[in-house]
């Protein structure tokens, strides 16, 4: 049983930082394809970063330059570095693990990130 849990958010104002956390219990982590979504508030959820099992990243174009994905695969847990926030940041941020050469992919509970002033 795959288990996600996303820590980090809150209320910021814009221009502050954020880090988020998503710690995995999952054997093998370094298999896992991680990835940060986000669901702004009446919106449908998008795709924010992601970080391949070497380590590759790709990210939205809303939040390039802003936001750095990382992952420590000793310790079973991805980052999102958030920087410069503006308020269209605002939504749950949850993360996803998709284990490579197979379908399955698991969701953490979101964590909610706010960004007004």
């Amino acid at each position: 049983q795959v288990q996600l849990v996303e820590s980090g958010g809150g209320l910021v104002q814009p221009g502050g930082s954020l880090t988020l956390s998503c710690a995995a219990s999952v054997t093998s982590f370094a298999n896992y394809v991680m990835t940060w979504y986000r669901q702004p508030p009446g919106k449908q959820r998008e795709l924010v970063a992601i970080i391949t099992i070497s380590g590759g990243t790709n990210y939205a174009d809303s939040v390039k330059g802003r936001f750095t994905i990382s992952r420590d695969n000793a310790k079973n847990t991805v980052n999102l570095q958030m920087n410069s926030l503006k308020s269209e940041d605002t939504a749950v941020y949850y993360c996803n693990a998709r284990r490579v050469g197979t379908i399955s992919t698991y969701w953490g509970q979101g964590t909610q990130v706010t960004v007004s002033s």
